[in-house]
């Protein structure tokens, strides 16, 4: 099994040796911002199966961003996706124009790095449908919890991606939609150390609880989702 997304701390070592013993096999590692993406790296280079998603968090696009270190970053053969970047209005921690700005900066890098873009959009659908619909590189939306947003990525073939929210007992609009969601489209990840699975829920989440939202979702649809996750998962980020 893969995790396709997780935020992995100090104690990285014990926490992928922990999801290796629970079958998880691969995790992308993803920084949110300049100077985390030097560690994430060094992280990826140091733990086998690890590989890298490098960007700047729509969090930290009021302060400054040096997105030429970024795509030299990039330039790694461990960084295999761009993100995550993208728009939050909910907590609005940055101004939404320097958001927009960064977002769409980082668009622009996935495009000339011919990878992935990786994208956290929370109380701001129209915004990034908008900017995404332009996009015409490979798009992965990320703990997705905004079903409005659904029929565009069935449209333009969006990678959706289920996190441990989606195993919660009254999250039915996120089990409809991860029930839509074209086989060859579904991916799935922890976000830890947030949003543990309902069978961990108030535990710190990490990568090997991964396989709750597997087996969650396999049940869901009626098939064993792991072997297509894998595939879909190797399809996007290259990895072999």
């Amino acid at each position: 099994m893969i995790d396709t997304h997780a935020h992995l701390g100090d104690d990285a070592a014990e926490v992928l040796d922990r999801a290796r013993a629970a079958g998880v096999t691969r995790v992308v590692a993803v920084a949110t911002s300049v100077d985390e993406a030097h560690d994430t790296l060094a992280l990826a280079e140091r733990e086998r199966g690890v590989d890298a998603c490098l960007g700047v968090h729509p969090h930290e696009a009021a302060k400054p961003a040096d997105l030429h270190e970024l795509r030299r970053l990039l330039a790694h053969p461990k960084a295999v996706a761009v993100g995550e970047t993208g728009l939050d209005y909910f907590r609005d921690y940055a101004p939404r124009d320097a958001q927009q700005r960064l977002f769409e900066q980082q668009l622009e890098l996935a495009r000339e790095t011919q990878k992935p873009v990786v994208v956290h959009t929370r109380a701001a659908d129209d915004d990034t449908r908008a900017r995404l619909a332009r996009h015409d590189g490979v798009v992965v939306l990320h703990c997705f919890s905004s079903p409005p947003l659904l029929d565009a990525a069935l449209e333009h073939g969006w990678y959706v991606s289920f996190a441990g929210n989606v195993t919660y007992r009254n999250a039915y609009d996120l089990r409809d939609c991860a029930r839509r969601v074209p086989s060859d489209r579904l991916l799935a990840e922890t976000d830890s150390p947030y949003l543990a699975p309902q069978a961990v829920r108030g535990r710190r989440n990490e990568p090997a609880y991964v396989t709750h939202t597997y087996a969650f979702l396999s049940e869901l649809r009626g098939e064993d989702v792991r072997p297509q996750i894998e595939e879909n998962a190797k399809r996007v980020f290259g990895l072999s």
